[in-house]
């Protein structure tokens, strides 16, 4: 009989890696630079409002949230208070799901 055969087969959530992987953190903040000066009001409040989305969205796919409609605002806020952030509005929520739509 070959030795193939008298290895058991790993359960399909089981790790087949030969060495253990040690993982980081699924969020951990960039150093925050200033932003340049200049600009409307309006632009900074996007520009946060983008990168906060951004964040949210790469907190989800990392929790194993990977498609938009999984992505309620209930889903979305509680991702945002795990990993440290204040509650997102609707429109940011909104936001997350475009960019977890368009990324596909």
């Amino acid at each position: 009989m070959p030795a193939a055969a008298l290895k058991p087969k790993p359960l399909p959530t089981q790790s087949t890696a030969k060495h253990p992987v040690l993982f980081d953190s699924p969020y951990e903040p960039e150093a925050k630079r200033p932003l340049p000066a200049g600009r409307p009001r309006q632009w900074y409040v996007t520009h946060n409002r983008r990168l906060k989305a951004m964040r949210l969205a790469i907190a989800l796919l990392d929790s194993g949230i990977y498609l938009p409609d999984q992505a309620h605002d209930e889903t979305i806020r509680g991702t945002a208070e795990r990993i440290g952030m204040r509650p997102p509005s609707d429109t940011t929520c909104h936001m997350v799901r475009a960019l977890m739509r368009y990324s596909r």
